[in-house]
C-alpha cells in the first residue's frame, strides 16, 4: 500500500483538530451507527476544556488505497516544542489559514519550521463562510509570507483549497461548496510525495513517546530506511552518541485512532516499539551490527523560569496526595523524559526547583497537569530569562499581535508603550483592528489581565519570541497592594461588607483563610492586613440601621495563568487539586517587615 505522511500546522483556533475529525469520518472509521462527537484527536481533559491542542498526535486513514498518516500538532509557540520534533516524521504539511485573519504569528513561526526542512506545503484557506472573509487576500499573504521565510520556488507553487472544516467541505473555488471533503484528500495524493527511502541499515529517529500502564513505555518516530521486525536486536544510538545494545518485543503501526500489531515494518512508515528501555526522544534506533545515529533534534532554548516548591502552607497536606519533595522531584524527572522544551534546575534547598519553559501557559499546563494528578506544591512568579550577548544585558523580545474593536484600539496602543512595546503595524478590518507590536517578555506577564478589563473581554492577544534585544529598563508592575488575612479562621460576610471600601476581594464568606494569606487586592499601592473572620458584637441592644442584610460584591475569582501573572516577587502561587491560593512567601508580619527592612 502507497503510503503519505502529513502534519497539519495552523495559528490556534484555525480548526486544525475540527479538519481531523472531517478527514476521519471521510476515512469511514465509524460505522454508521457511531456518533464520535468534535475534536476527537483532543482527548485529555485539559485539551477539551481550553480549547487548544497540547500533544500531537498521530491517526491514519485509508483512501483510494493510500494510506495517509496524519499528525495534529499544537497551534501554541509555546508548546513548539511539541512541533519541531513531529515535523522530522513528515513529508509534506497542510497549512491551515483563517480565511478571515490570515496569517497569524504563530503561523509563521510553524511554517519556518516546515520550510527549513523542505517539506511541500498544501495551504487549507479554512472559514470561507464567515462573514467579510477574503479568501484571495489570505492566499495572497501566504504566498508573501512563504516568499519572506525564503522558500524554494517548489514551494512557492503551492495547491490552495478553501472550505468549512466545520460543515464539513473542501473545494478548489470557493464560491463553490461541495458537500464533502473529497478535493482535499485527492490534492494531498496527488501533491504530497511519498516518502523517499534510502537503501541501507535501519534507521528510525524517536521523535515521541507514549506510555502503558501493562508495557511501559512506547517509542514512537519514523523509519526512514531499512526494515524492522519483531525480536530484532537493534543499537539504540543516544544523542551524545553513546551505544546501548537492545531488542524490540512489539512492532504497530498507526491505524484509524488506535494501533495495529504487525511482525514488520518497511522504511517511510511511521511505527510504534515496544521493549527499547532507556530511550530519549531524539535518540535512533539503528542496526546492531553497524549502528549510525540521525542528527539529534534542536530544540529552540527557553525564555523564561519559575520557581517551584513543596507546599509549606498551613493548609498542606489537606488536598492532595503527593506534597513531598521526593514527589515533587520525581514528578518533575518524569516530564523531562517527554517535554523536550523543559529544563530543570536545583536550587540550593532540596525543597526547591527552578523550571525553565517556553512561556507561561507551557508551564501553566505542566501545573494544571500536576495539579489534576493530586500533587501540592507553590510556584513563584514567573522570571523571563537575561542572557549576555556580547558583554551586553539582553532579553527576550517577543512578537504580540491584537485583535480588538478599532475604537479601543488607542487603549491598547497606551497600554503596550508603557510596558517598553514598539508598534510595528496597524490594519483595519472591518470594524476590527489588527496591532503588531515588538515587545518585551516582561512585559506581556501580567498585561492580558488588563487588557481583558480595558476592551471588556473583546481583545484577542496572541504572542511569539522573536530574538533576544538589548534590555529595555524598568517596566511598570502591579499598581495596587494586596489585602492580606491577619488570622486564620472561616471568613465571615459581616467582617467583609465592613471591610469593601479597602479593595476587591479574592475569597468569599463560608472560605477558610490563614494567616499572610493574600485575601484581596487594596484600592492603594500598599499592603495591609485585615481581620475577614471578625464576627458581630452579640448584645440585647438594637439600633436603627445595625442590622442590615451585608450586600457583598462576587469575590474575582483566577484562573492559573491569571494568578502566576497576578503574583509580586514577595508572593507565591499555592497549587492544591481543589484551590488555588495566592499568598505572601513570609506568612508573619513581622517577618515581612524585618526582610523589607534589611
Amino acid at each position: 500500500m502507497q503510503l503519505r505522511n502529513i502534519a497539519i500546522i495552523a495559528h490556534v483556533d484555525h480548526g486544525k483538530t475540527t479538519l481531523v475529525d472531517k478527514m476521519l469520518i471521510q476515512g469511514q472509521l465509524f460505522k454508521a451507527h457511531e456518533t464520535p462527537g468534535e475534536l476527537i484527536m483532543d482527548n485529555n481533559d485539559l485539551e477539551r476544556e481550553r480549547g487548544i491542542t497540547i500533544l500531537a498526535k498521530n491517526v491514519s486513514v485509508v483512501y483510494k488505497d493510500v494510506k495517509i498518516n496524519i499528525i495534529d500538532t499544537p497551534g501554541h509557540a509555546d508548546f513548539g516544542g511539541e512541533v519541531e520534533r513531529v515535523l522530522n516524521m513528515a513529508d509534506g504539511v497542510l497549512l491551515l489559514v483563517d480565511a478571515f485573519e490570515g496569517p497569524m504569528p504563530q503561523t509563521r513561526f510553524v511554517l519556518q519550521k516546515a520550510i527549513s526542512l523542505g517539506l511541500k506545503p498544501i495551504v487549507v484557506i479554512n472559514k470561507v463562510d464567515k462573514e467579510n472573509c477574503q479568501p484571495d487576500e489570505a492566499q495572497e499573504a501566504v504566498f508573501d509570507l512563504m516568499f519572506n521565510l525564503g522558500a524554494t520556488e517548489e514551494q512557492l507553487d503551492f495547491p490552495t483549497i478553501f472550505g468549512s472544516a466545520k460543515y464539513g467541505w473542501m473545494s478548489d473555488d470557493w464560491e463553490e461548496p461541495t458537500d464533502n471533503i473529497i478535493p482535499l484528500l485527492d490534492c494531498i495524493i496527488e501533491q504530497i510525495p511519498p516518502p523517499t527511502i534510502e537503501q541501507g541499515t535501519p534507521q528510525l529517529q524517536i521523535t515521541s513517546l507514549d506510555y502503558s500502564a501493562y508495557i511501559g513505555r512506547i517509542a514512537i518516530g519514523r523509519l526512514f530506511r531499512g526494515s524492522l521486525k519483531n525480536n530484532m536486536n537493534v543499537a539504540l544510538v543516544k544523542r551524545d552518541g553513546k551505544v546501548q545494545r537492545s531488542r524490540i518485543k512489539e512492532l504497530y503501526v498507526f491505524e484509524g485512532l488506535g494501533k495495529r500489531k504487525v511482525e514488520q515494518v518497511e522504511a517511510g512508515e511511521i511505527c510504534a516499539i515496544v521493549g527499547i528501555e532507556g530511550f530519549e526522544i531524539g535518540d535512533t534506533i539503528a542496526d546492531y551490527e553497524n549502528p549510525e545515529g540521525l542528527k539529534p533534534i534542536a530544540i529552540d532554548e527557553p525564555t523564561m523560569s519559575m520557581f517551584f516548591t513543596i507546599n509549606n502552607s498551613p493548609f498542606f497536606g489537606k488536598e492532595g496526595k503527593f506534597v513531598t519533595s521526593r514527589h515533587l522531584k520525581d514528578r518533575l524527572d518524569k516530564e523531562l523524559e517527554k517535554n523536550l522544551a523543559l529544563r530543570v534546575q536545583q536550587t540550593g534547598s532540596p525543597d526547591s526547583f527552578n523550571v525553565f519553559g517556553r512561556g507561561v501557559l507551557h508551564l501553566s499546563v505542566l501545573i494544571e497537569t500536576m495539579r489534576r494528578e493530586g500533587y501540592e506544591l507553590q510556584v513563584g512568579q514567573p522570571q523571563v530569562l537575561i542572557k549576555q550577548v556580547e558583554g551586553k544585558k539582553c532579553e527576550p523580545i517577543e512578537e504580540l499581535t491584537i485583535d480588538l474593536p478599532e475604537n479601543m484600539s488607542g487603549t491598547a496602543i497606551d497600554m503596550v508603550t508603557k510596558r517598553k512595546g514598539e508598534m510595528v503595524s496597524m490594519e483595519v478590518k472591518g470594524d476590527r483592528c489588527i496591532l503588531e507590536f515588538l515587545i518585551p517578555s516582561r512585559g506581556i506577564i501580567g498585561m492580558r489581565n488588563e487588557l481583558l478589563t480595558a476592551t471588556a473581554g473583546e481583545a484577542i492577544m496572541s504572542h511569539r519570541f522573536k530574538i533576544y534585544a538589548p534590555f529595555k529598563g524598568e517596566i511598570p508592575r502591579r499598581q495596587n497592594g494586596s489585602l492580606i488575612a491577619g488570622e486564620t479562621g472561616t471568613v465571615i460576610a459581616y467582617a467583609l461588607d465592613k471591610l469593601q471600601e479597602r479593595g476587591k476581594f479574592f475569597v468569599e464568606p463560608g472560605e477558610k483563610v490563614y494567616t499572610g494569606q493574600v485575601v484581596g487586592e487594596n484600592s492603594r499601592g500598599n499592603d495591609l492586613v485585615i481581620k475577614v473572620n471578625k464576627t458581630k458584637k452579640l448584645s440585647n441592644v438594637r439600633a436603627a440601621g445595625s442590622d442590615d442584610k451585608a450586600k457583598i460584591a462576587p469575590p474575582i475569582k483566577f484562573s492559573l495563568e491569571e494568578a502566576l501573572e497576578y503574583i509580586n516577587d514577595d508572593e507565591y502561587v499555592e497549587v492544591t487539586p481543589e484551590s488555588i491560593r495566592l499568598r505572601k512567601i513570609y506568612l508573619d508580619e513581622n517577618d515581612r517587615k524585618r526582610k523589607t527592612k534589611a
